[in-house]
């Protein structure tokens, strides 16, 4: 096992036991009556986990011993990791960041994300998700949460990876312009 994700996997477990305990109807008036999205969450020691790296559920439904459900709100950020490994090491890192939808929006069908998201990150094998969990670390270090970050630095990052070019930083300018055109009506 990794030792980048198992500090992530217990915050995540930290912050799911102090969710108020608020009802799905209720969370859904808050939404507007807008479908809410709901995440799929696992942890089968030592050989699979699925869980939140950033993201702020509304809510986290504990199905059973190995299994949640992580519930989002609209235009919710979140980075879902999943981990599975073999007797000989581990087969399969992935990494998603998403934006959560609206019923208006177009969302990509993700298996255990209903009823999908916006992908704006997708990073595959050990060196690429190692790399975007590097721009994560350095964007807390930062003061910013990274479920608040630019969605368009997101998808600009998923590119970069996938064209094998430089990947760009996170700056504190970069956020202040974010948040000042997102201010704007």
């Amino acid at each position: 096992m990794n030792a980048s994700i198992a500090p992530a996997a217990n915050a995540v477990t930290a912050s799911a036991s102090t969710t108020p305990a608020t009802s799905l109807s209720t969370l859904a008036r808050q939404a507007g009556n807008v479908p809410l999205t709901r995440v799929s969450l696992a942890y089968i020691e030592p050989r699979f986990k699925l869980y939140l790296r950033f993201g702020e559920p509304a809510r986290t439904l504990q199905l059973d011993r190995w299994r949640r459900c992580a519930v989002f709100l609209p235009n919710a950020v979140l980075c879902r990791i999943r981990w599975q490994t073999n007797d000989y090491g581990t087969i399969r890192w992935q990494l998603m960041v998403m934006q959560a939808g609206t019923p208006l929006d177009a969302l990509q069908r993700i298996p255990g994300v209903r009823p999908g998201a916006r992908l704006l990150l997708h990073a595959e094998d050990d060196a690429n998700v190692r790399a975007v969990l590097e721009r994560i670390d350095g964007i807390e270090a930062l003061g910013i949460a990274a479920s608040a970050v630019s969605p368009a630095y997101w998808r600009t990052l998923g590119n970069r990876l996938e064209a094998r070019l430089p990947l760009p930083e996170y700056t504190a300018e970069r956020h202040s312009a974010w948040l000042a055109g997102k201010a704007l009506p």
